[in-house]
Parts: C-alpha cells; sequence; structure tokens
C-alpha cells in the first residue's frame, strides 16, 4: 500500500515557476513508476509526465516538454514536478499516480494522491 501526498501548487503569472512535489509512504515505493496528471475544470483528466521507479526514463506529454521536468529521490520517498515557463492553460488541479505500469493511460497507475491546485495568472 502506498499513500501519496502533493503539495507545492499555487497561484503564479504567465512566464513563472512552480515545483510541486509528491511525498510517499510506503516501504515499496522505489518499486512504482510515477506521474502527473493534471485536470482543469470542465475537462479530462491527462497525463502531464512520467517517470521510472529507478529515475531512468521518463515521458512528457508534447504540451509541457521543453518546460517540465520530472524528478525523484528515492531516498525521501518523493517525486517532484519542476514547471517552468508556466501558461493559463497550465491552470489545473495536479495529481501524482504511482504504479507498476507505464505510460500515459490513468489505467497504469494505482493510487493517488489528492491533488494540488495550479493557477497560472496571464
Amino acid at each position: 500500500q502506498v499513500q501519496l501526498v502533493d503539495s507545492g501548487g499555487g497561484l503564479v503569472q504567465a512566464g513563472g515557476s512552480l515545483r510541486l512535489s509528491c511525498a510517499a509512504s510506503g516501504r515499496t515505493f522505489s518499486s512504482y513508476n510515477v506521474g502527473w496528471f493534471r485536470q482543469a475544470p470542465g475537462k479530462e483528466r491527462e497525463f502531464v509526465a512520467v517517470i521510472s521507479w529507478s529515475g531512468g526514463s521518463t515521458l512528457y506529454a508534447d504540451s509541457v516538454k521543453g518546460r517540465f521536468t520530472i524528478s525523484r529521490d528515492n531516498t525521501k520517498n518523493t517525486v517532484y514536478l519542476q514547471m517552468n515557463s508556466l501558461k493559463p492553460e497550465d491552470t489545473a488541479i495536479y495529481y501524482c499516480a504511482a504504479g507498476v505500469g507505464w505510460g500515459t493511460s490513468r489505467m497504469a497507475y494505482n493510487y493517488w494522491g489528492q491533488g494540488t491546485q495550479v493557477t497560472v495568472s496571464s
């Protein structure tokens, strides 16, 4: 069993930066791939990025490639999402998720955080 706590969201102006954190409890966290998803009002939850259990592989949505960076520190049971050059269209609730699957589908992930709000003003 893994429990995830998302944090780091907030209000930022366009062009600014935020770093989200996903802190996990559970001894097996380092065995899971961890992804970030986001959901804007009235829209489906969409994939943002994922990092493999070892940190050796990453995958990004085209909309964030080159602006967002996902990383993890397994000694701290934490995954990060560094978000730079933020745009108003990045406004959403951001969720981290852990699972043994890989990829962009929500079905690959078994455990979810509670979400953290990111608002980017123009």
